[in-house]
């Protein structure tokens, strides 16, 4: 098998950084995320491949927070540079199917999409250790082998890491950083087991006649309606477009936005069809574990266990789905 030495990541990334822009989890400042290895400063960032999830997530590089699109109709889009994902996790992977289900669909971005996929190459780093508020495989994530990536690599403690090929893109990047692997067998690090987990059997089909339940009303009360788990949620795509058109040229502005607000949902007039704080909290957590299986046939959450660890109000979607599995609908 192919490995390389933890003292060779930072020459592996300056490898790859010449031909894409990389990015890497990093800590910077009092957040982290994935942030360009182009940008890095040692004085000022750390690292972070063995940290489970930064608190931003990957999608942010596929679908910016906030973007403005100049076209012209007789010529071509902006041109989109190649980029790297390196050192994501497979639940942060199963985030970016998603997104690639819901611009599959088309519309307005899904061209750009498209095109930024096709020139992002996912570096993947398996899961041995889940945290405390990681619940992946309960959403049928594998965080061994992460679905989807075209390298995965795993950590095995003082002898590195593995560097496993998995699609035509990875043996491209594998030859570019061919002269800082070597074959060596190494031993895999035993996998823990999970410390929380979900059952999501009849949740799916239960929550769909519980719109006036009291769970809506009792945990909408506490919710700061912040939307940190919003914009915190690798599988969350809702977006603000905006379009201006000037004979064949003009812009396209899209920004992330989130249910939780009330603009997000106003309708022609000024009109919000969830005036109710009440209504945006539950219509959350009904497009995540109704409306989106119905139509894909799986729950729209990666078990990251982000909005778990975020949320001020201790409304994670596991507590949702418990509360939903527990509740009692024979006198409704």
């Amino acid at each position: 098998m192919k490995v390389f030495r933890k003292a060779e990541v930072e020459k592996i990334l300056d490898r790859l950084s010449g031909d894409a822009d990389v990015y890497v989890p990093m800590l910077r400042g009092p957040g982290s995320g994935f942030f360009s290895w182009q940008t890095y400063d040692e004085d000022f960032d750390d690292l972070v491949l063995d940290r489970l999830n930064v608190f931003l997530p990957p999608k942010q590089i596929i679908i910016s927070p906030a973007e403005k699109t100049s076209f012209n109709t007789i010529g071509d889009s902006e041109p989109v540079n190649e980029k790297i994902i390196f050192g994501i996790r497979s639940c942060d992977i199963q985030g970016i199917a998603f997104l690639d289900e819901f611009f599959s669909a088309g519309g307005s971005g899904a061209e750009l999409y498209k095109w930024r996929r096709d020139h992002t190459a996912i570096i993947a780093n398996a899961c041995y250790h889940p945290g405390s508020s990681c619940f992946c495989s309960s959403m049928g994530v594998d965080p061994l082998d992460p679905a989807g990536a075209d390298v995965i690599i795993r950590d095995t403690g003082s002898t590195g890491y593995i560097w496993e090929t998995r699609s035509p893109k990875g043996e491209r990047l594998t030859e570019q950083i061919a002269d800082l692997l070597e074959e060596k067998e190494v031993s895999l690090p035993d996998p823990l087991p999970f410390s929380l987990k979900v059952d999501l059997d009849g949740v799916m089909e239960k929550i769909g006649a519980m719109n006036d339940h009291p769970l809506w009303e009792k945990y909408s009360e506490a919710c700061q309606r912040c939307a940190l788990c919003t914009y915190d949620c690798p599988t969350c795509y809702c977006l603000d477009l905006q379009a201006a058109h000037w004979h064949e040229a003009g812009y396209e502005f899209s920004c992330l936005e989130s249910c939780a607000y009330k603009n997000k949902v106003l309708s022609a007039g000024g009109v919000s069809s969830r005036e109710a704080a009440t209504e945006r909290f539950r219509h959350r957590f009904l497009h995540k574990l109704h409306f989106y299986p119905q139509r894909y046939g799986k729950p729209l959450c990666a078990g990251c266990g982000r909005c778990i660890a975020i949320c001020p109000s201790d409304a994670g979607i596991t507590r949702i789905i418990t509360e939903v599995r527990e509740a009692d609908l024979s006198s409704r």
